[in-house]
């Protein structure tokens, strides 16, 4: 068929897939402005009731001491061959079993991961990364170097960099968005996957069509489409919003202590700490609208009960797009979105009776 017919066969479509994705972009920045005038309100009133903290973030000059606790391993950093940036990681019982890789979500670094660490170093290698753009990690300014693809990419190089061929992937929030598709473009380098809160990104948009709720739980995402603001909202009397996130006593991590709290604040107080991170939800709706995939690399999702974010319904709609007998899913009574570190213990009993035979 002539070059000119099959251009104009595909012209209305593609029409429609533009009108369509202007429509997408016109209603996300609209609604990104009325969850800044909202947030907005928040931050202020955080200024008002602690005047003494100021409209800023203090930057922390001291790393909180739990960041070098011996017991969870040792520090390190791995070129990336692809971008040739440098990610930092911690890494225990080398030698000890398989590669066992934890990638951690937002507001969160490795640290997010101390008690998995501790738990599976007797029986695996176990890493935990920075992601790029937290921590001590390279951190690319611009908003490009955060896509799905190239994020992609710096897993499977740690895989490789690390010399191993494959890894038990372990992931939650961000790292299981990140995790999923993964598993999905490179299969070979992903023996099982433990994902804790977290949905495709293609299931998530068919889902949220469907549940305007599930909007409404995510409206942060959507404030943090804009430039700058976001950072500066987050950081306005001294980062008291992630702060409330991580420590409400109904909705953030049980018996977060000071100190711990202190392991996620440093990083995001230096300079530039909170852009990097901003900008993997900046790349979200990039690729809007997405194709259903199937899903096949044997997989434990566990999925707390009371997530503030996530409804319970997801667990349904990733279960429909599994191969059949590959998909281990458990929604735990009374946990929230924080299970890795507020149930370790129970997150442990499922991680051990799911990857059993891989040790036998």
């Amino acid at each position: 068929m002539p070059e000119l017919v099959v251009t104009a066969l595909l012209a209305p479509s593609r029409l429609s897939l533009k009108l369509l994705r202007a429509f997408m972009w016109s209603l996300v920045f609209s609604v990104a402005l009325v969850a800044a005038a909202v947030y907005g309100c928040i931050a202020f009133t955080h200024v008002l009731c602690r005047p003494r903290r100021g409209c800023c973030g203090r930057r922390r000059s001291a790393c909180p001491a739990c960041l070098s606790d011996p017991s969870l391993g040792e520090h390190g950093f791995l070129n990336l061959q692809s971008s040739g940036l440098r990610l930092h990681y911690v890494s225990a019982g080398q030698g000890n079993g398989p590669l066992m890789l934890f990638l951690h979500g937002f507001p969160e670094n490795w640290f997010s991961w101390r008690y998995q660490l501790r738990e599976f170093q007797s029986r695996f290698h176990v890493v935990a990364v920075d992601l790029r753009g937290y921590g001590p990690s390279d951190a690319p300014r611009d908003v490009d170097c955060y896509t799905i693809d190239l994020l992609l990419v710096d897993i499977k190089d740690v895989i490789l960099g690390l010399g191993y061929s494959k890894c038990v992937l372990v992931a939650h929030d961000w790292g299981a968005l990140l995790a999923w598709h993964f598993s999905i473009y490179y299969p070979s380098l992903v023996e099982r996957m433990v994902v804790v809160s977290g949905a495709p990104m293609s299931v998530y948009q068919d889902y949220s069509l469907h549940h305007i709720s599930q909007f409404f739980r995510s409206h942060y995402m959507f404030l943090f489409q804009l430039p700058w603001l976001p950072e500066k909202l987050l950081s306005m009397s001294d980062f008291q919003i992630l702060k409330t996130a991580l420590t409400h006593h109904k909705t953030g991590i049980p018996r977060l202590t000071p100190n711990e709290l202190e392991a996620f604040l440093y990083n995001f107080s230096q300079p530039g700490g909170l852009t990097g991170p901003l900008n993997y939800y900046r790349n979200l709706f990039r690729n809007f609208p997405l194709e259903p995939q199937e899903l096949a690399t044997p997989t434990l999702l566990l999925w707390g009960e009371k997530d503030t974010y996530l409804e319970q319904g997801l667990v349904e709609a990733i279960s429909s797009r599994f191969v059949p007998g590959r998909l281990e899913a458990h929604i735990l009574p009374g946990m929230g979105h924080w299970i890795p570190q507020s149930n370790p213990q129970e997150m442990h009993q499922y991680m051990w009776a799911f990857l059993q035979d891989l040790l036998d």
